[in-house]
């Protein structure tokens, strides 16, 4: 199984790409919807998280409170590295369990911190999703509905454009319209295809 790393920062539209890798057949893993599975009420991984940062982080009903715990962790390092130590384990344990049975040629694990989390190791190849800072901000901005200084913050948190850049094996410049991110993930869709196949292939231009 060829196992694609797919990232990019926020904004840059790395879950529009993974769709339409989906529509192509591809097998699409999202480590963000394993980290929400993974920490439903009574799990193991909540109570872990309730152990560390004690249980003003549940909302009344029991659930994660994830609002509140994300402000937690964007003001505090040691915090942001304790969660982290453990979640990270449990989810690309489970991205690598769900892509063993993925029946396609390839897979896309979609793993937004794979450039933070120094996760180059658990895929084959590494697609950024990439776009100018401006157009992210933008983006979050129509999308979230949340102030500039705090998409800056979240900005600042993950890896710079250039760290996620240099990590990668492929690039989609996601700049323009949806038909042109539509013309690079099949150029790419059909490239994985055949190096699943062990073609030793040029990369799409």
């Amino acid at each position: 199984m060829l196992k694609i790393g797919l990232t990019g920062g926020i904004g840059s539209g790395k879950s529009t790409a993974a769709a339409l890798f989906a529509q192509r057949g591809a097998c699409v893993i999202d480590a963000d919807l394993i980290a929400r599975e993974l920490v439903t009420p009574g799990s193991p991984a909540l109570k872990a998280l309730v152990k560390a940062f004690g249980s003003q982080i549940l909302l009344p009903d029991g659930r994660l409170d994830r609002s509140q715990l994300r402000q937690r962790i964007f003001s505090d390092p040691e915090a942001k590295r304790i969660l982290e130590a453990i979640l990270h384990p449990l989810i690309f344990a489970e991205m690598q369990r769900r892509a063993e049975l993925c029946q396609t040629p390839y897979c896309i694990l979609v793993i937004p911190l794979l450039v933070e989390s120094k996760a180059q190791n658990q895929v084959d190849r590494v697609l950024v999703v990439d776009c100018p800072q401006a157009l992210q901000i933008e983006r979050v901005k129509q999308r979230d509905r949340i102030p500039e200084e705090q998409i800056l913050n979240i900005l600042a948190s993950q890896a710079t454009r250039q760290q996620r850049l240099n990590a990668a094996d492929e690039v989609i410049l996601n700049a323009g319209t949806l038909t042109e991110l539509e013309k690079q993930v099949e150029e790419l869709h059909r490239f994985y295809a055949r190096l699943s196949s062990g073609c030793d292939c040029p990369r799409p231009l």
